[in-house]
This record gives structure tokens, sequence and C-alpha cells, in this order.
């Protein structure tokens, strides 16, 4: 099998294991932390800290996570790669990529597609030059290399800015053979949008697409339809129960493992050592969110509940081998 980028090198896909598709280590707003650092505090602290947390986590039998923090969510490959030094037993994967909900920043307003109209020519977006060179030759001249791509598409729908991103996306998979993760809201059914602008019109196969967040919705017809296409559905938010339940995200899981769809999912828990979108005393009242509850309380929980072991190591081991194996760039 073809080798998987990860921060400590190519690892051969047969050798992940147990994977989770969706943790970050840290999410940061970069400008607010460079300039109000209070709350961060000690850079070597929250290292140490993010250390233990993975070491616990591997120690569940976890071997392999992929990391989605891309330009948006603070993403900062040096930081990553010291913690990964320090935890040689977990592979972690990086991904390259831009997350926005409506428009791009404000670097890419007066470059690229933006300059067509007033040039009267299609000029090359810089994203797709920039997130190449993340898989091909590495991050920040780091030489990591993404082993994943990474856009979004929120409640607001497909914005100008988010199509930019997710056909700059698009076209990079072509040039690459990386996959693709896509964050989601399902209650507005945005995986359909994914569908038309980077199936049906990049041509994208979708099952080299995890729609993110699809266990945000307990719609099983709706989420039946996105894996009959082939699209892979990121369960990944166990622990995070804002509008939602603990029994509701899994009995999602455990109806549609039911209709026959273990092997169009992969399961997480999108948590983090640190983020800080949210004031760390609203951290308490989130006693689940943190990288260890899945193998604590929700594969115990589907296990009750008729998920059999062979469905878990689809869902943990063999969909997540499949959809991080690179497959051969389509000809330029």
């Amino acid at each position: 099998m073809s080798a998987v980028n990860t921060v400590r090198g190519p690892v051969e896909a047969d050798a992940l294991g147990r994977t989770y598709m969706h943790e970050h280590i840290f999410v940061l707003t970069a400008d607010v932390q460079r300039n109000y650092p209070g709350e961060w505090g000690e850079e070597d602290r929250r290292v140490d800290d993010a250390v233990d947390r993975l070491r616990a986590l591997a120690a569940q039998g976890v071997r392999t996570i992929v990391d989605p923090t891309v330009v948006g969510l603070g993403r900062d490959v040096h930081r990553v790669r010291r913690i990964a030094e320090r935890v040689p037993e977990l592979n972690i994967v990086m991904a390259t990529g831009l997350y926005t909900y409506d428009s791009v920043p404000f670097f890419f307003h007066h470059r690229g597609p933006a300059l067509n109209e007033a040039l009267g020519a299609d000029v090359p977006d810089p994203m797709v030059e920039m997130f190449h060179t993340d898989v091909t030759e590495g991050i920040s001249g780091t030489g990591v290399r993404a082993g994943m791509l990474k856009c979004a598409i929120d409640r607001q729908g497909l914005t100008p800015g988010v199509e930019r991103v997710m056909r700059a996306v698009a076209r990079v998979h072509h040039l690459t053979g990386v996959p693709v993760t896509v964050h989601t809201h399902p209650e507005t059914r945005t995986g359909l949008d994914v569908r038309r602008v980077m199936c049906e019109e990049e041509g994208v196969d979708p099952g080299r697409i995890v729609l993110g967040h699809s266990g945000d919705t307990t719609d099983c017809d709706h989420l039946a339809e996105l894996a009959g296409v082939g699209f892979v559905l990121g369960m990944d938010r166990f622990g995070l129960n804002l509008g939602t339940t603990f029994e509701a995200r899994a009995d999602t899981v455990v109806e549609m493992c039911r209709r026959g769809h273990a092997a169009a999912m992969v399961l997480s828990q999108d948590a983090a050592c640190y983020i800080d979108w949210i004031d760390p005393d609203v951290m308490a009242f989130l006693p689940q969110w943190h990288y260890l509850h899945l193998g604590q309380e929700v594969l115990p929980y589907l296990r009750r509940n008729g998920v059999t072991d062979e469905q878990l190591t689809t869902m943990l081991v063999d969909t997540p081998r499949r959809v991080l194996s690179p497959v051969t760039p389509a000809a330029p």
C-alpha cells in the first residue's frame, strides 16, 4: 500500500492501526494569541500538557490521529512536530487547506480569481500552489507533508469564498491523490452542496471525501443518502454535546450500522488540548469532550447496543486506512 504522510514521516497504510480521523491538538485564533497571549501562558507547559494527553490516547490503543487544523484554525507545524517527537507511539497526520464559513481571508481578496474580471483572463488561484506545496514539499519549510486536504461549509451555505476554497481543494486532490475532509453542517444538508461542487463539477470521487460532523444530525435517511452516494461520514464530535446528547450521537451510529453503513463511517471526537474559541470556564460543562471519551464510554455503549467488534474495526481501522491511502494523481 502507499505510504501516508505523518508529522514524523511516511507510514505504510497497513501500519496506521486504530485511527481517529478528526482530532485537533490546538485550535487557535493566531492574531489574538500573538497579541494577547496571557491565557495561553507558558509554551512549554502547553506542549507538556499535549504530550501527556496524547500519550494517554495512545495508551488506549489509538495509533493514528488526523489533525485537520489548517489556515483559519491556527495551524503551527513547528509546535506540533515538537509534540509528535515526544509521542512516537502515535502517528499524527496533518492537513492543508483553509477554514472559512464565508469569505476568504483578506490575503486572497485581490489575488487569483478575484482579479479575473479586472484583467479579463483566468488567473490561477494561489491557494492551489500553496496547498500543493504543503502536500508535495512540506508545510512552512519543515518537510512535514500534509496527508489530508480540508475545507468547510456551514449554515451560511455555498458563499463565493467557501466555493473558491472548495474548488481549490478539489484541484489539489486531483494533483496529489490526497483525500479531503469537509466541515459540514448536516442540519442544512450542506453535504449536497459538496456533492454538486466537488463531485459532479470538479470530479472528486465521493469515496475520497469525509463529510465532517455528520453525527450532528439524527436524520439517518439523509445520512444513508450520502453514504449511498459513496461519501464517508464523519461521526466525529462525540463528547461535544451542545444541542444534542451522548445517546443521540451514539444511537445514530447504531442505527446506521443496523442499516449496513458501518463501512461509510469513521469515529472521532473533534477534541483538542486547548481551543481558544471557548472560555476555559465553559469547558467544565463539557466533561466528556476529550480524547479518551470514545474508548471509555462510546465504544462500550455501541457494543451494548448491537454494534459488533467487526463493525467497530471497520470504522476505526479499515475505513480510515482506505481513505488515507493516497491514490494515483490524475494526469495534469
